[in-house]
């Protein structure tokens, strides 16, 4: 029997993943102001990015299994409330440190709210024809909230105050709060105890890592302080894998790999964040930095590729996976989103908007448009029903977990070529896009081995 709720429902979940994604770009254009009042390095400033990542990558399998342990509905809840105070933290930071800190704790809170709504979706949604159509606003709505992010983060940036691209949160957390129970079904509960020592090494495992990534560049890559950190990452990870062997209610089964496609699927979304999110990252700063648009106009630049997302993503991905297969589309997708990086990785010094960013942006904005929704469908295709929250919980750890390392390893590559520039005595708009240049080719390998094993691992499926 279909709920009779299920659309406004679906509103509800739209509006989640939404804003969850959205909190992950709407920093973008605000990067330069919150550099200049809280005095932030250059290097610094992802980790206001990376400190919402690293949570959100390294608790959403323990927030899937919170869904599926307690009730999808009420974990989604939870993770609301968490990230409307998260919110307020970071709009009222006075340091980095504060602001880092706040970040985390939305990261925590989205990492709750993202394997419950999906949960919620593929509940709420049993008619395959009507779980597809869901699954298209659903796409769009996390390719939107992306793109949108950055256009409202230069307009909020530009008009208002920085702060306030936090602040925003607050209000649409609390209507979604307000709403929650009289339109979500309350999900199934399932059978078993959390593993919270596996949570805890996963994520402490994450965070070691991508902080010796992120700390290599002023260390030294061969340091006894990188090499350190990266062992206990590795040490922390093999403990954490050899517990979910012995485990009786392990937070990751391993056995759920066995699932098609899941394990491939998962690897190229992950390969397709660390190629997206760095795009976002560099392209942010190449508007503002070298072409010099301000905060509302660097926003403004990046509206059309909203435009695009939200247009292929809910009138044609649905229709062309229904015709070609998941598989054709999210390999047409990642070749789309490669050769989007491979232009921008000859933007000149003195480039304009129309020749060098918005062809290059439209062919990665349609790219990410048919490989998102392919890329979740072929990880999540085989999962059974009460699989769906870890499955759901996996694909956003690969998406998120690949954003983080992807952004933290380019963003050391692109700030070693900078200082090199400017050591070899270029001006400073010279080395910057030196290094900007190299962020982009860097992305753009990482999207061409997401190819490659597309198309040779993932089985092709409807």
């Amino acid at each position: 029997m279909k709920y009779e709720k299920r659309w406004t429902a679906l509103a509800l979940l739209c509006t989640a993943q939404f804003m969850v994604i959205m909190d992950t770009s709407i920093i973008g254009v605000a990067l330069p102001a919150i550099k200049t009042e809280l005095g932030y390095t250059q290097s610094g400033l992802q980790w206001i990015f990376n400190a919402y990542v690293i949570l959100f990558g390294g608790i959403l399998l323990l927030g899937g299994r919170l869904s599926d342990l307690f009730g999808a509905r009420k974990i989604f809840m939870w993770g609301f409330g968490i990230l409307a105070a998260a919110s307020f933290g970071a709009g009222a930071a006075w340091s980095p440190e504060i602001l880092n800190t706040s970040r985390a704790v939305q990261g925590l809170g989205s990492a709750l709210i993202a394997p419950a709504a999906m949960t919620l979706l593929m509940t709420t949604f049993t008619d395959p024809k009507e779980l597809g159509k869901a699954f298209g606003f659903w796409g769009a709505s996390a390719a939107a909230g992306g793109s949108a992010g950055v256009f409202l983060g230069g307009v909020i940036t530009e008009w208002l105050d920085w702060r306030w691209v936090f602040y925003i949160n607050i209000p649409i957390a609390l209507i979604v709060l307000a709403f929650s129970k009289q339109y979500l079904v309350a999900g199934r509960k399932a059978i078993g105890k959390v593993d919270w020592a596996g949570a805890i090494l996963a994520t402490v495992s994450l965070i070691l890592f991508v902080y010796a990534i992120v700390t290599a560049e002023s260390a030294g890559w061969f340091s006894l302080q990188t090499i350190g950190l990266l062992a206990a990452a590795v040490l922390l990870f093999v403990v954490f894998i050899s517990t979910q062997k012995k485990k009786q209610d392990p937070l990751l089964p391993l056995q759920i790999f066995k699932v098609p496609n899941l394990t491939a699927g998962n690897l190229v979304m992950g390969l397709m964040a660390a190629a997206w999110i760095p795009l976002w990252f560099f392209l942010n700063l190449y508007l503002q930095q070298i072409l010099r648009l301000n905060a509302f106009n660097s926003g403004l630049a990046l509206l059309p590729m909203t435009v695009v997302i939200m247009i292929v993503m809910v009138g044609l991905t649905g229709k062309l996976v229904a015709k070609f297969g998941f598989k054709r589309n999210l390999v047409a997708g990642l070749i789309s989103l490669t050769a989007s990086l491979i232009l921008f990785a000859f933007v000149p010094t003195n480039g304009t908007y129309l020749l060098n960013v918005l062809p290059a942006s439209l062919l990665g904005a349609l790219g990410m448009s048919l490989a998102y929704i392919p890329g979740t469908m072929a990880s999540m295709s085989g999962a059974k029903p009460e699989e769906t929250g870890l499955a759901s919980g996996i694909v956003n750890t690969s998406y998120q977990i690949g954003s983080a390392i992807g952004l933290a390893i380019i963003a050391v590559i692109a700030a070693a070529v900078t200082k090199s520039a400017a050591a070899a005595g270029v001006t400073e708009a010279e080395a910057l896009n030196n290094g900007f240049q190299t962020a982009f080719i860097s992305a753009a390998v990482v999207s061409a081995v997401s190819v490659l094993i597309a198309v040779i691992k993932i089985k092709q499926g409807k």
